[in-house]
């Protein structure tokens, strides 16, 4: 029975490290970073798979400012992630 006990808490270690070093955790401390907490009360990290980065916002406003700042967040992101080759917008829940 230890032995099964031990197998699933090494897989659950695995998922958690895979997780954060895939960006999910990492990836919103570094929009913390970025954004402004203004920013930061209208968006949502919802996915990052395959080097793209899927963000919520709550509205068509946020979505239009996000997209202006694109090209600057790709960027900024990058130097610490190194793996983001695009950033995708939706208008969705952001809580």
């Amino acid at each position: 029975m230890e032995a099964i006990k031990e197998t699933v808490t090494n897989v659950i270690q695995r998922l958690k490290t895979k997780k954060s070093s895939a960006g999910g955790n990492k990836t919103e401390d570094l929009l913390k970073k970025i954004l402004t907490k203004k920013e930061l009360q209208h968006i949502k990290v919802n996915y990052f798979k395959g080097g793209i980065l899927c963000l919520s916002v709550d509205s068509s406003v946020w979505l239009y400012n996000f997209n202006l700042k694109k090209e600057h967040l790709i960027t900024a992101l990058n130097k610490e992630l190194g793996s983001i080759k695009d950033i995708r917008f939706y208008i969705g829940e952001t809580k």
